[in-house]
């Protein structure tokens, strides 16, 4: 077969959730497979590092798509351009855009529609690009990936989408996410917190991630219980969140809360493994791939009680709601006051990670792409 792939995700240093994602398939199944020829689309200078195996033809065209109307340009003329010259088997396209102006068979990854029930949360030209050309993107398609069952739900629910068309292809977590020792639990804590314990969260600062709440349950936490407890958040800014901003400059104990911008996977596994906890409180996900790094690294998690989350952390983690700055703050009490809680919580993670991996992830997706040309 010969594929041709949107890798325009794949940034050295820069990748969140759908990159991860792209990176730790796209990789397997190039090697997996070396009798198949990959086109890997770029939109702009690639790191060779993503070159995978021999197979793999890295092509840059432009202009780089990094805005509605150049998302526009690069999927209906540039993309377009090179699949109507290549005429490969498929086309694949991780972070779920495709070309409307081809024939090509097409299966993009579908993660999820925050944009559908949020769209205030992206700005005007975003919202209206997802929630525009989306649903003609799922018409179009041959087949859908999605990385839930609720985002597959969704989709059929939002899109009229067949759910013969949809198959679920649960995320993983690198390998690098383990338990760490405690002299090396300390020194991260020297660097980062002073020597104390802190809470951590990972993603980006975007206003679904529910960052606002966080800061104001965290305040909440600290005025109650006078702990020597921190809040360490991990990730860039995403779009402006002005919120979240505001909220934190009238924190009470915001010089209890650190700001690391994004760090790479080495330095996050570490700050990962040596949490007190996570929380992950976003009121929408697709999946949630930082709930499996925890898990991985032993660290207990608290999570929110909507969308995807329940489904992938199951009993792995202390359910709050999310828009409830009181059951948030509750959590993360009950987690620094019952170590029993905290020590079965990380038992149940250590069963619940054994579910997802990247290697069944690329497997699956190798399977949707054989059925999209059948």
């Amino acid at each position: 077969m010969k594929i041709v792939v949107n890798t325009r995700l794949l940034l050295k240093n820069k990748m969140e959730g759908i990159g991860v994602h792209a990176f730790n398939v796209l990789k397997r199944i190039t090697i997996n497979h070396p009798q198949d020829q990959f086109l890997f689309v770029f939109d702009r200078k690639y790191n060779e590092e993503f070159v995978f195996s021999s197979n793999v033809t890295p092509v840059v065209i432009y202009p780089q798509a990094r805005h509605p109307i150049l998302y526009y340009w690069w999927f209906e003329y540039s993309i377009a351009r090179i699949l109507n010259q290549v005429k490969p088997s498929v086309f694949y396209s991780p972070d779920g855009f495709l070309s409307l102006n081809t024939e090509v068979p097409s299966v993009p990854v579908i993660h999820d529609l925050n944009y559908e029930h949020y769209p205030k949360d992206l700005p005007k030209t975003e919202s209206w690009y997802y929630r525009h050309f989306s649903p003609l993107f799922a018409a179009k398609a041959k087949r859908i990936l999605t990385v839930s069952e609720f985002s597959k739900q969704d989709i059929i629910q939002q899109y009229y989408v067949d759910a013969d068309k949809i198959d679920v292809v649960y995320n993983g977590a690198d390998d690098r996410y383990k338990p760490i020792a405690e002299n090396e639990k300390k020194e991260i804590r020297n660097k980062y917190t002073h020597g104390e314990e802190y809470f951590l969260y990972v993603s980006a600062l975007h206003p679904r991630k529910n960052v606002k709440r966080l800061l104001e349950a965290f305040d909440k936490v600290k005025e109650s219980s006078n702990l020597p407890i921190k809040l360490v958040l991990v990730g860039p800014h995403y779009f402006k969140n002005s919120e979240m901003e505001s909220v934190y400059e009238k924190m009470k104990y915001k010089s209890d809360v650190v700001f690391t911008g994004r760090l790479n996977v080495e330095e996050l596994s570490k700050v990962m493994g040596a949490a007190y906890g996570l929380v992950y409180v976003s009121y929408f996900e697709g999946f949630g791939i930082p709930l499996i790094e925890a898990m991985q690294c032993d660290i207990p998690v608290i999570a929110s009680n909507i969308t995807s989350i329940p489904e992938i952390a199951k009993d792995a983690a202390l359910i709050v709601d999310p828009f409830s700055i009181d059951s948030i703050s509750s959590g993360m009490l009950e987690l620094l006051k019952n170590e029993a809680l905290r020590q079965k919580l990380v038992e149940n993670g250590r069963q619940r990670r054994l579910f997802f991996s990247w290697d069944k992830t690329a497997d699956l997706t190798w399977q949707a792409i054989e059925k999209s040309i059948s």
